[in-house]
């Protein structure tokens, strides 16, 4: 758990800038990519991974802007990661300008349960993972080779002589 806000800024930039790599990876085409076919697009949980920090940080007492047009997915693969990595490195100045160590400590409702603001901005973390995740899934269904988030993935354990790579 996070006991100062430079602990969760540690961890935030590091899950943002490998959220913004696999973001970097999607092409315009690959947008449309679903599981199935009633299932939201790679480009919808893109876009709602983007838009939902504002919305997410706004339920806890932070405050900026929302991401403008929200409801409507854009269909530039590169908007979408740039407009992600803005909106991360906002999250990230208004958490620091806002909130400070001892604040952390304070208990608020969320999601019907009692939860500290630490434990708050641990769940954002874990949303942002959850649906990358599912983006690095729809990625490679959409024929296309996904950022090695934690590890390589297998082209790259190929490339480095490794015909059977590790599950």
């Amino acid at each position: 758990m996070y006991v100062t806000i430079a602990d969760f800024l540690n961890e935030w930039n590091k899950e943002a800038f490998l959220t913004e790599k696999v973001l970097e990876g999607l092409t315009d085409e690959s947008l449309n990519q679903k599981v199935y076919s009633e299932g939201r697009s790679l480009g919808r949980i893109a876009w709602h991974l983007t838009t939902s920090i504002p919305e997410y940080l706004a339920q806890f007492g932070l405050e900026f802007d929302e991401v403008e047009n929200k409801e409507s997915v854009p269909t530039s693969a590169k908007d979408i990661a740039n407009i992600f990595k803005n909106t991360s490195a906002v999250a990230a100045k208004a958490i620091k300008e806002q909130w400070t160590d001892e604040e952390l400590k304070h208990v608020q409702i969320a999601f019907g349960r009692e939860e500290s603001n630490a434990q708050i901005l641990m769940g954002l973390i874990k949303h942002i993972v959850h649906h990358r995740g599912q983006i690095t899934v729809l990625i490679r269904q959409a024929g296309l080779k996904p950022f090695g988030v934690y590890g390589p993935p297998k082209e790259d354990w190929i490339e480095y002589g490794e015909e059977n790579p590790p599950l």
